[in-house]
């Protein structure tokens, strides 16, 4: 049975998602990077730029900011209760703008060495 060429095998959605779970740290701080962010808005930003094709668990987003926090790349703190409930914020720091520079560097690096063992771009042969 075939596949229907508009829509990637099952295998292909895990190895996506794997792949983007890898990157969920990066992919963080660089929501982070524009602006401070409660929770609910870091989720949110990461569903509406995929278009919904990727969503990020509650539980690997809040693991995320741990790690992050932990390594100084983030900082929380409280907002205020000025529009509802008391919301924790984070924020991307001087080291995490470091640290989301130079994975987005390895990234295109390393996309450039992927794309060319697989013969995806033009190039000499």
């Amino acid at each position: 049975m075939t596949q229907a060429p508009d829509r990637p095998a099952a295998g292909s959605d895990a190895f996506a998602a794997d792949l983007l779970r890898g990157h969920t740290d990066t992919i963080v701080l660089g929501v982070l990077r524009r602006t401070d962010r409660y929770g609910f808005e870091v989720y949110k930003a990461i569903r509406d730029a995929t278009g919904g094709q990727h969503e990020i668990k509650e539980a690997t987003l809040y693991a995320s900011f741990r790690r992050l926090a932990r390594d100084g790349l983030v900082e929380a703190y409280w907002g205020d209760e000025s529009q509802g409930g008391r919301r924790k914020y984070y924020r991307i720091t001087d080291a995490g703008r470091a640290v989301y520079r130079r994975n987005v560097a390895d990234w295109r690096a390393t996309q450039q060495i992927i794309n060319t063992l697989l013969d995806l771009e033009e190039g000499p042969r």
